[in-house]
């Protein structure tokens, strides 16, 4: 029996003891509870709730959030004065979470900005550059089901952590000798201590101020009908407000989905990528005619579109919305004279190239950098310091995009009334959204993209995912469907490969992440999840008939298994 289970056992809170006490003869489930703390790195932690090491706790809680306390000590009094933002969703234990958070932040000293209601990450993200603190915690597990929470850290520029900060704070969290040592305060005690001051009104006036900066066509007609739901998560409050703040009065929610609840009663999965997030959305988009829906996950950081197709509605992906807000933005601004000698746009590597077609023909820079978002931040602090590049738009194709550089992560709700300004412009112009992205499709080439994402869980799935990974590197293709590989792109080891075995320097940071281009300018893309035990292979072709990327899909899956 391992020891670290016996020791929590006998001393973990009272909560957990009757949930440990059940796994008493369950050496696979102690296995997979303790043997790992859940990881930290730049994303922060995320982890399945529960008792253990290796999930989300009052324990793993204080223990990272003591990490991050030190942290900000070794920073010296000013540091501390200029406090911490803490935000949180609806999930469980995640309000419960945030004071635990602020109560051991507050015994070593430090400030705290806390939400007294649950807000969406991008205004956490917002908050800490208003407050000028000098970092910011969100609780949440983003889009995960309702078995989990997580924890995220943003710097002082509202953006997610540096590697060298996450390392710190891990570092500081290894250095705990004891995990049940850690000392947090209880809400009264952090309240009455004089390093607490709770938050709400005046920095949601303040983002929603900054939101109503972004709208293009102040004046155009909105006589738009939308569905909006919040997936039972912290978008409801501020999406509405903007919606209707910059002209949208024809508004209906999902009002079983209003409803802030943890357990996402509603949905299986609250995620806006998946199908079944819509359909209560679309029923109500039936019966009140509405021509546009949206979607926002529990933190609101991602946004789903589905948008009127006959009788029906449509899904768009990251992709598509992505270079439509970019096109509608670029196109905007270069009608109204605003656009840029020296814009820039930033995706991700396993975004579509769409995009950058787009850019290059308004004479905008394409940036691409790795997965997350925190790289797009980078950027857009590296164009804030030098002047090298204006940020125009940033996106990823997992349903994240940003306009406003005034907060530095992905904003579902910056998007959601874009999305519909832009929505509202093409029907007083006769488009619908579908035939505007078909006349891109038209002008720029045919995009087609896919994900297959596998699911491996436990130490076992994490084997799975590093074997996957090792294989393909060991024994690339040469080919997919008969399209020759013409580079190999490992980010891990920063060299590419071309056919004829020359190599060239990647300039960027190392990553777990291989990526393979074809002949025909298509690639297809490996990566495991840094947030999920999920190993993903991403798609981008072009101009192919279906049935070559069904094969291309196929021989994917060979690598996997």
């Amino acid at each position: 029996m391992s020891s670290t289970y016996t020791k929590w056992l006998e001393r973990a809170d009272a909560i957990y003891k009757s949930e440990l006490e059940s796994i008493l003869d369950r050496t696979a489930d102690i296995e997979d509870r303790f043997y790992q703390t859940v990881p930290f790195g730049t994303g922060g932690m995320r982890g399945l709730l529960g008792a253990g090491t290796n999930r989300m706790n009052y324990h793993t809680i204080r223990l990272v959030a003591e990490g991050l306390a030190r942290q900000i000590e070794g920073q010296g009094d000013v540091a501390k004065a200029r406090g911490v933002v803490i935000a949180y969703d609806t999930r469980h234990f995640s309000q419960e979470f945030a004071y635990e958070t602020a109560g051991v932040l507050a015994r070593h000293g430090i400030q705290v900005y806390i939400f007294t209601e649950s807000r969406p990450t991008p205004e956490l993200s917002f908050a800490v550059r208003y407050l000028h603190a000098i970092a910011g915690v969100v609780i949440t597990a983003s889009h995960n089901p309702k078995e989990y929470n997580g924890f995220k850290v943003y710097g002082e520029d509202g953006a997610q952590l540096t590697p060298e900060f996450a390392d710190e704070i891990v570092s500081h969290m290894e250095a705990v000798d004891d995990i049940f040592e850690i000392r947090s305060m209880s809400k009264d005690e952090l309240l009455a201590s004089g390093y607490c001051t709770e938050i709400l009104e005046k920095i949601d006036d303040a983002y929603n101020l900054a939101l109503m900066s972004l709208m293009q066509r102040k004046d155009i007609e909105k006589n738009l009908s939308i569905v909006y739901t919040p997936l039972h998560g912290s978008g409801l409050v501020p999406t509405v407000r903007g919606l209707r703040e910059s002209g949208f009065t024809n508004i209906h929610t999902v009002e079983e989905q209003a409803v802030q609840d943890g357990a996402f009663p509603t949905v299986s999965y609250p995620n806006p990528e998946e199908k079944a997030a819509f359909e209560m959305a679309i029923e109500v988009g039936g019966r009140v005619g509405a021509e546009l829906l949206l979607a926002t996950d529990p933190d609101a950081d991602r946004l789903g579109v589905a948008v009127k197709d006959g009788e029906g509605y449509k899904l768009l992906t990251g992709n598509q919305l992505g270079a439509m807000i970019l096109h509608y933005l670029l196109s905007t601004k270069k009608e109204n004279g605003t656009l840029p000698e020296n814009g820039a746009m930033v995706k991700t590597i396993v975004t579509s190239e769409m995009g950058a077609a787009i850019a290059e023909s308004f004479g905008v820079k394409t940036i691409n950098t790795l997965t997350g978002f925190k790289f797009i931040a980078e950027q857009m602090a590296h164009f804030e310091k030098t002047g090298e590049h204006t940020f125009l738009f940033g996106y990823e194709e997992s349903y994240g995009y940003l306009a406003g550089d005034f907060v530095r992560d992905k904003d579902a709700v910056q998007i959601a009334l874009l999305t519909a300004e832009m929505a509202a412009y093409y029907k007083n112009e006769g488009k619908s959204l579908l035939q505007v992205l078909d006349a891109l499709y038209a002008q720029y080439g045919q995009y087609t993209e896919r994900l297959i994402s596998l699911k491996f869980d436990g130490m076992e799935g994490q084997q799975k995912i590093g074997a996957i990974m090792s294989n393909l590197r060991a024994s690339a293709p040469n080919e997919f469907a008969g399209l020759k590989v013409s580079r190999i792109e490992d980010y891990k080891t920063g060299i590419a490969t071309l056919a004829d075995g020359t190599e060239e320097t990647i300039e960027l940071p190392n990553s777990n992440v291989l990526k393979f281009i074809l002949e025909d300018g298509s690639w297809i893309c490996a990566r495991p999840s840094g947030t999920e035990p999920k190993c993903k292979f991403y798609m981008g072709l072009v101009n192919q008939e279906d049935s070559v990327i069904d094969q291309i899909e196929k021989e994917i899956l060979k690598f996997a298994n």
